[in-house]
């Protein structure tokens, strides 16, 4: 027992591991900045404009884009209508602006996401080596704490700056379209890519003209969890400056404000079945058209 008391002392605690870590993390931290800043700059510039595009201009201009763009994605008056009620209810509660920025900011993360997250889907498909790769990193961003994402990007990004946010909606909204396109194109029957290959077509026409079509209901469905995904982390994110109706959630707990954050939380609960309504109804779109073909 002596022996082992005294081997006790040369074991590493806890305090030890956790100072390594950061000391770690810290002497990096100019060598990720000198590569993460120019990739991510454009996050930034995007996120600035599409929140002042939204902020300045008129509200009805924003309201009829916004149902214009909803009607030629579903061709569905009630969605139409559900959307403008919601709309006018931002208004009348004055939070028209607040809601307009969160969706702003959805808008960008969820492009982003979309633009990242389906070609990696694509060669994950491709190769299986890759496929296994890349697995342990979506069961880690997946399974990460929302909170634990801010924690490095407020070392590497100034607390002003709206990539800061953006970042951590990306990498915890990525996932399910990047998971979604690699299952929807292993699901494409084989049968189908037979023929493709029976009729002369190159590995990028069988994967424009039949693999991604017949994906496309997988990666819709996969773009669905993304923006609902993108919006609960909207709100984490008003912790580091995110604006939007995550900023008045964090105002009612902060003051003890009840109706301030029971409002922005009905805010909230309406504009996520709003695009879940209107990102399902387009899924359906597809589906009908592809069933009339």
């Amino acid at each position: 027992l002596d022996e082992l008391n005294k081997a006790c002392g040369q074991i590493a605690q806890t305090r030890d591991v956790i100072k390594g870590l950061e000391n770690g993390f810290l002497a990096i931290r100019p060598a990720l900045r000198t590569v993460l800043d120019p990739i991510t700059q454009p996050l930034s510039w995007m996120l600035d404009a599409t929140l002042y595009l939204f902020t300045t201009a008129p509200w009805f201009l924003i309201m009829a884009a916004i149902l214009i763009a909803v009607w030629y994605a579903t061709y569905s008056i009630s969605v139409v209508l559900f959307n403008a009620f919601c709309l006018s209810f931002f208004a009348f509660v004055d939070h028209f602006e607040p809601a307009m920025q969160t969706f702003a900011v959805i808008l960008v993360c969820t492009i982003i996401s979309a633009l990242l997250g389906v070609p990696i889907g694509i060669a994950m498909s491709k190769y299986n080596r890759l496929q296994k790769a890349i697995i342990p990193v979506l069961d880690l961003l997946q399974t990460l704490p929302t909170f634990v994402y801010l924690i490095p990007l407020i070392f590497l990004f100034p607390i002003g700056e709206s990539r800061l946010y953006g970042i951590a909606i990306v990498l915890y909204a990525i996932v399910p379209v990047i998971r979604l396109t690699d299952l929807g194109v292993r699901l494409v029957d084989k049968d189908v890519v037979e023929a493709g290959n029976a009729f002369g077509m190159s590995p990028a026409q069988k994967l424009n003209k039949v693999e991604l079509p017949l994906a496309l209901p997988n990666i819709m469905a996969g773009l669905n969890q993304t923006i609902m995904m993108s919006l609960a982390m909207v709100v984490i994110a008003s912790m580091v400056t995110a604006p939007g109706l995550g900023v008045l959630v964090l105002r009612g707990i902060r003051n003890l404000e009840l109706g301030v954050g029971l409002m922005a939380g009905v805010c909230i609960v309406l504009l996520a079945v709003m695009l879940d309504r209107t990102s399902k109804a387009a899924l359906s779109r597809i589906d009908r058209t592809k069933s009339e073909m």
